[in-house]
């Protein structure tokens, strides 16, 4: 790329944001930072209605949490402001006023019924219907006479007939529009306020992008916008229209998949840095096998040219994987505060717990960390601390403990944990390898159903660290509720 590369993100604030935006923003950040360019950040809030300040708070707020840093538009300021579109309707207006004047455009004053009946008539005949174009051909004395009796208008360009225009996408390749098919569209509405296609253009034709990265819905919109860039005079960006994400059944990614929103995944505990770089290879394939990167080598490592055609799947096994190596990566502490705020959701924790208890609970999650990949499943392996409320998980659970061994083990067990002076992992472990030199029994027949009577579930976290931390108290009355204990000492 030899021109400064400039790349642009421009949600509209209509809504949570989606991960597909998130992964939009990704790429054009990632494309900024390889060739050291300038990452812009605006806002397109021209859908009145739908758009709101919270949900543009919402969508800061998600791409600082990921770490996606721009370097000039809203909040961030610039020379190429305002960087909201509703803030931009002056700039828009200087130049409609110069396509009219240039009898590029004109007043369209054809009724709702009359649009409808046209584009009935066209595809009756199997025609795609585009409009005819009858009002360019009103005289100005009729335009002038219709704006003063006030009848509603919108604003149309004049498409060139005949023409084929093409883009060479990064991605997708030559792609050709036919401008027969394109027709003269609005660019301004009845109540004055410009559409996408029209402000897209002037934006990042006055911002003056160099690359357009995008999701292929949009691929639609371009052949629109290459019209409007050539009566505008101005030369069109580089676009990439990037595949779209799908779930698992390859269908479009919606709530059925799940979460949807940066902000649910947040919610569920998921680390920032762990999403950046599973966005990453959504639609993005590296050198190599190789699939935890940092930013740093995200950033060099990133080029459009290896971003795919095909759709990419969300694939929220390989999210929580990536999650979990980062996750490994984290201290005692950082453990403590993605896991602690579902530890207190689920009732588990209060909400200003004391330092006693915030030990326990650090020691707790620390046993519990190769089983927790993402903050919101803490809660769910931290269950069997705080509820008696448990039974072997299913039919195979249960048979361990009818196992010919089971009762004299558990019995074994409980003697010799009785008789410790303090129940720590280091005191507990010990017992395991005595009651299986005292019964003549093999490793799995002592671990077992002693893991079993304690949490009903055959795998977990090492079990020295499990009873340590439930304490003497709860662990013998585990062991009491099989109803398999022999006859105890008092």
């Amino acid at each position: 790329m030899s021109e400064k590369v400039r790349v642009r993100f421009a949600p509209s604030p209509t809504g949570p944001f989606h991960i597909g935006g998130a992964r939009s923003a990704l790429f054009n950040y990632l494309a900024a930072r390889h060739e050291d360019g300038t990452f812009v950040v605006r806002i397109e809030d021209t859908d009145r209605q739908r758009s709101t300040r919270e949900s543009e708070e919402n969508i800061k707020e998600a791409l600082a949490w990921l770490g996606i840093n721009w370097d000039e538009g809203i909040d961030a300021g610039g020379d190429h402001g305002p960087y909201r579109q509703m803030e931009r309707l002056g700039i828009y207006r200087e130049y409609t006023d110069k396509l009219l004047a240039e009898g590029k455009a004109y007043y369209c004053f054809c009724t709702h019924e009359e649009l409808e009946a046209e584009k009935n008539a066209q595809m009756a005949e199997g025609e795609t219907p585009v409009y005819s174009g009858k009002c360019s051909r009103l005289t100005q004395e009729q335009v002038e006479q219709y704006l003063k009796e006030g009848r509603p208008y919108v604003i149309r360009v004049k498409t060139p007939g005949n023409e084929t225009f093409e883009v060479d996408d990064i991605v997708r390749g030559k792609v050709s529009f036919d401008s027969n098919k394109i027709g003269d569209f609005v660019i301004v509405k009845s109540d004055g306020v410009p559409v996408y296609n029209y402000c897209v253009v002037l934006d990042d034709a006055l911002m003056e992008i160099t690359h357009v990265i995008r999701a292929e819905e949009h691929l639609s919109n371009t052949p629109r916008q290459l019209v409007l860039y050539r009566l505008l005079g101005f030369k069109p960006p580089q676009f990439a229209h990037v595949s779209l994400i799908l779930g698992a059944d390859k269908k479009k990614m919606s709530k059925r998949h799940g979460a949807t929103s940066v902000q649910q995944y947040r919610d569920m505990g998921y680390l920032p840095d762990a999403l950046f770089n599973f966005l990453a290879l959504l639609g993005w394939t590296p050198e190599g096998d190789r699939e935890i990167f940092s930013k740093e080598e995200l950033c060099k490592l990133f080029t459009l040219d290896r971003v795919a055609k095909n759709p990419a799947v969300f694939d929220i096994e390989k999210l929580n994987w990536i999650n979990f190596q980062y996750m490994k990566e984290l201290d005692a502490d950082q453990l403590l505060a993605v896991c602690l705020p579902h530890l207190q959701k689920a009732g588990y924790v209060a909400e200003n717990p004391d330092v006693a208890t915030l030990i326990r609970i650090k020691e707790m999650v620390q046993a519990l960390r190769e089983h927790i990949q993402y903050g919101a499943q803490a809660a769910a392996a931290a269950k069997i601390f705080f509820t008696d409320d448990y039974a072997p998980e299913n039919e195979e659970t249960a048979a361990v403990l009818k196992e010919e061994t089971a009762a004299d083990v558990l019995t074994v067990f409980a003697r010799e944990l009785q008789a410790l002076d303090e129940v720590t992992a280091d005191t507990v472990q010990p017992l395991f390898k005595k009651v299986q030199k005292e019964l003549g029994v093999k490793g799995r027949a002592v671990y077992m159903p002693i893991r079993v009577a304690v949490t009903g579930v055959m795998h977990g976290p090492d079990l020295h660290h499990i009873i340590a931390l439930m304490g003497r108290e709860k662990v013998m009355a585990r062991l009491q509720k099989t109803g398999l204990l022999r006859r105890l000492p008092s």
